[in-house]
């Protein structure tokens, strides 16, 4: 019979010992400059891309669901493959970097927006608070 102490493992949430935070593991700060960008800064980050994204599909394409991902989706890979961060990020002080803190480049801004775009990747996270879109990118949404 299963029982709670068998699915604990991985419904027991972050890990406990003490000194553990957010990017211990990565080898980033705790707070400040470096730090893992936290989840409310990541959301409301979201929602300023998406609102900027919808504005313009609004404008141009009378709001299509459709033209509003792709320019979701084209505002990440471009922004984010050049500068490190989309408007939500900068307004927010946060930005993508690879994990040893070189830019992110091109070909990982695109692999992280794929994801992105599934959603599902990037609402399950790990520990060190990245989620499978950025893992899969090998890149961290740290703080400016």
């Amino acid at each position: 019979m299963i029982d709670r102490r068998d699915l604990s493992s991985w419904i027991s949430g972050p890990p406990t010992e003490p000194g553990h935070y957010p990017g211990r593991g990565l080898g980033l700060p705790r707070t400040g400059r470096g730090s893992i960008a936290r989840p409310g800064r990541r959301v409301v980050a979201l929602c300023i891309d998406w609102a900027a994204c919808l504005l313009i599909s609004t404008a141009f394409f009378h709001g299509n669901s459709s033209a509003t991902l792709g320019i979701f989706a084209l505002e990440q890979m471009v922004l984010v493959g050049t500068v490190g961060y989309s408007l939500g990020h900068r307004a927010l002080g946060l930005k993508v970097v690879r994990l040893g803190g070189a830019p992110a480049g091109i070909l990982a801004a695109i692999v992280r927006t794929v994801l992105l775009c599934l959603v599902i990747p990037a609402v399950v996270f790990d520990a060190d608070q990245r989620g499978l879109h950025d893992k899969a990118a090998r890149t961290v949404l740290v703080r400016l």
